[in-house]
């Protein structure tokens, strides 16, 4: 309980003025490969290397504060190691609500899969059995 207890109180001080950014605190919610997107930049910037590299980008259009988003934030850190040939993002959908809205997100956890800067498959939810399954169908896609 005391840890549950003390990202709580990280995730709100973060949000209501504590000096922690939320890369950081991002970054402790999910794991080291996956790249944390607050500016339309970052994402243009990480969109281009996927495709330059040929890769699948994976985004996940998230929140800190969101109980399902954080639940399923170590399930996709755990991914992101596990699937190299894949670049993993999160999307803070609160600090890019304009850009998050042109990608029509209704609900936190929503992952979207992108293939040369266009939408190949979508996923809602925080699954954390169905959510493995969809990346691994999407890796082994990649290899044929």
């Amino acid at each position: 309980m005391g840890h549950c207890w003390s990202k709580f109180l990280r995730i709100f001080n973060c949000l209501y003025g504590d000096s922690k950014d939320e890369e950081e605190l991002y970054s402790e919610l999910t794991g080291k490969n996956v790249h944390i997107i607050t500016t339309i930049q970052s994402w243009e910037e990480k969109l281009t290397e996927a495709t330059r590299d040929g890769k699948i980008l994976v985004a996940n259009f998230s929140t800190p504060w969101s109980g399902p988003c954080r639940s399923i934030a170590p399930t996709y850190g755990e991914l992101a190691d596990k699937y190299p040939s894949l670049m993993f993002l999160t999307v803070d959908v609160d600090t890019l609500a304009e850009f998050s809205t042109s990608w029509e997100i209704s609900a936190t956890p929503t992952f979207f899969f992108i293939k040369e800067g266009r939408q190949v498959d979508k996923f809602v939810g925080a699954d954390k059995v169905q959510l493995p399954k969809k990346i691994a169908a999407v890796a082994k896609a990649t290899r044929v």
